[in-house]
């Protein structure tokens, strides 16, 4: 299964990202693309420890479960739910939320696997390297998705 720790990953997801545009069209959902470029660099943002979210107690209960479908190989659904503080309704400039996801991405690989083994996600608890490196993929491509690349 791919995962952002995986060079060509990684490289396929930036690709991706670079084929958006202001008039990038959403397929499904809500956020416009600019919007959507922020909520995976705040989702992101919890691998790299520049946002910290406390779990709810709720996650506490229902996290391991939610966490066996994340860590399933098979694409989100379009229209799951997100987290609160991952709900981006403000108007964003494009071109500084593609490049402040890049810079996120490069963050986070230059961490490197042994930052975040063991690291507990707000709402799936401890994940280890593999698990945060695949999970994170699977959000980008599915929002990447989303805008139809």
């Amino acid at each position: 299964m791919p995962s952002l720790f995986e060079p060509q990953s990684t490289h396929e997801i930036i690709a991706r990202i670079n084929l958006l545009s202001t008039t990038s069209q959403r397929l499904w959902g809500k956020m416009n693309v600019a919007q959507m470029l922020k909520h995976c660099n705040d989702a992101l943002g919890t691998a790299t420890g520049d946002i910290v979210i406390k779990p709810s107690f709720i996650f506490k209960i229902i996290g391991p479960l939610i966490k066996k479908k994340v860590m399933e190989n098979k694409p989100y659904k379009p229209g799951l739910p997100t987290a609160k503080e991952f709900i981006v309704t403000d108007e964003r400039e494009f071109e500084k939320e593609r490049q402040n996801v890049l810079t996120r991405i490069n963050k986070f690989i230059a961490n490197g696997e042994a930052k975040v083994d063991g690291q507990r996600h707000p709402a799936f608890g401890k994940l280890t390297a593999y698990e945060w490196g695949f999970s994170q993929w699977k959000h980008f491509d599915h929002h990447l998705k989303q805008f139809g690349v």
